[in-house]
């Protein structure tokens, strides 16, 4: 396997591209390049000797909804147990056999700190059934897949539920830290005096509020702007950004007149009068008016706009994941086997969105796959820009050879197997929830497609990604 190493500095990325690098990078749509040196698949199945089968059983999610629409009165914990009694609904699961619930999210409620465990109780789950909450920005809802996964390869369990949940309709806002060492202090106080005295301390700059932001903690950059730098760097347009959001929307739209997206439970909101049946950010508008948009972050020259970055969504996800003889021993038609995975790292502040570059090639090697054995490729679209900026990654052999320490390009998928049923981008991306979401939409089209592998792909923030190798079950439906 060639390594994974970066040759030089991180931080000379996007110089080093302004400087020469990016003339390999093709601006066409790519085409598919086998990875150096993997040998490929027959199409056998990836199955190995001694090792547990993991089959995705169902999934489903609540609809995807724009954060301050429809959800906007209830808490993390009520969209999670939406996705979970959605889930036994739909299966007709008897609860008693779950052995284990994992859940990711990410921007927590003090409350629900551990969400998957309050809204397992919620849902009906015993309370003898352990549930535990991981976070990992953007691929959360993939790390609880991957958790179940190695809990059950270990021998431990036998089905588990895994998901994810998003609420940024009422995100945390916290006092300052001046007003909070106050506040302690006046919960101390014994007497009205020391309390009187504390409180004349009080001042305008304890009242400033702390605003969260979907910004890295370790260069305090927000996403958006590394997005656009990034964007930049590998010289990706305006217009190819907004062309490729309105492919987006556009391939959403039809999946979901065609009813592509059967993973969607419908939501009878309390307080809300009618049934939430669908997601409500997928608009498809012309190009004229989406030019007509100003930069969101790097202004005035900036490229990542409204209309070619997700939005801010709340959802849910769930998903039964069990052994393969669990489920033929429960009469359960699995969907896909959950095969190989692996997660990336790399530098937060010029590669924090190039996790798909580096994931791609590691996890077909350790599935001895090679590109063009993918028929389905599902890859996370927090922004056009990024998207476009791993392709082009992909497509380079100076990048391959410069940053990841090969002979030649990684190949950058072949964008006719890629998100046709619309991504992020136009579904919404409610962080903790979006990789069930993935899994769903690669096992369903897979079904659809009459494919065999699909290969799901996602940066998250701190610089990291996550790759996963899914096959069709033979005989599976939707």
């Amino acid at each position: 396997m060639a390594a994974m190493v970066v040759s030089r500095s991180s931080s000379s990325l996007f110089s080093a591209l302004h400087n020469g690098g990016v003339r390999t990078l093709v601006t066409s749509s790519p085409q598919l390049a086998a990875v150096a040196g993997v040998q490929a698949k027959t199409k056998a199945t990836l199955g190995k000797p001694g090792m547990k089968n993991i089959v995705l059983v169902e999934g489903v999610r609540t609809p995807f909804l724009m954060s301050g629409t429809q959800y906007q009165k209830l808490m993390p914990h009520d969209l999670a147990r939406q996705a979970l009694t959605g889930l036994v609904g739909k299966m007709g699961l008897d609860k008693s056999v779950v052995d284990y619930i994992v859940m990711g999210t990410v921007i927590q409620e003090v409350k629900t700190s551990n969400v998957a465990r309050e809204a397992a109780l919620g849902a009906g789950f015993s309370d003898k059934t352990p549930a535990h909450t991981v976070t990992m920005a953007c691929i959360s809802a993939n790390q609880a897949i991957t958790t179940c996964a190695g809990l059950m390869h270990a021998g431990v369990y036998d089905a588990c539920i895994a998901g994810g949940v998003e609420f940024m309709s009422d995100v945390p806002i916290r006092h300052s830290r001046k007003m909070r060492e106050l506040m302690l202090k006046l919960n101390k106080a014994k007497t009205t005096g020391a309390r009187l005295s504390l409180l004349s301390q009080l001042s305008m700059k304890h009242l400033m509020p702390e605003l969260p932001a979907v910004a890295e903690f370790s260069t305090n950059e927000t996403m958006g702007h590394s997005a656009d730098r990034l964007s930049a760097a590998f010289k990706v347009s305006r217009e190819e950004q907004d062309n490729f959001a309105l492919r987006s929307h556009t391939l959403a739209h039809k999946a979901q007149e065609a009813g592509h997206l059967s993973d969607v439970v419908a939501f009878k909101v309390p307080g809300v009068d009618q049934t939430v049946e669908k997601d409500n950010g997928i608009r498809v508008s012309t190009l004229e008016q989406m030019a007509k948009l100003r930069p969101a972050f790097v202004k005035p020259y900036g490229t990542i706009t409204a209309a070619n970055a997700s939005y801010l969504t709340d959802g849910a996800s769930a998903c039964l994941l069990c052994t393969e003889e669990k489920a033929k021993e429960m009469g359960w038609k699995p969907k896909a086997y959950v095969r190989d995975f692996t997660y990336v790292s790399q530098d937060p502040k010029d590669q924090l969105l190039l996790g798909p570059s580096y994931a791609t090639p590691k996890v077909l090697e350790k599935a001895g796959l090679k590109n063009s054995d993918i028929d389905v490729w599902e890859i996370h679209e927090a922004f056009a820009g990024q998207i476009l900026a791993n392709m082009k990654a992909m497509d380079s052999d100076w990048f391959g050879k410069t940053y990841q320490g090969r002979s030649g390009k990684v190949g950058a998928p072949d964008m006719d197997k890629m998100n046709t049923w619309g991504g992020s981008l136009s579904i919404g991306h409610p962080f903790g929830a979006t990789g069930v979401r993935l899994l769903m939409h690669a096992a369903h089209r897979l079904i659809k497609e009459d494919g065999q592998y699909a290969c799901i792909t996602a940066c998250a923030a701190g610089g990291q990604g996550v790759g996963m190798i899914v096959e069709r079950y033979p005989g599976a439906t939707m």
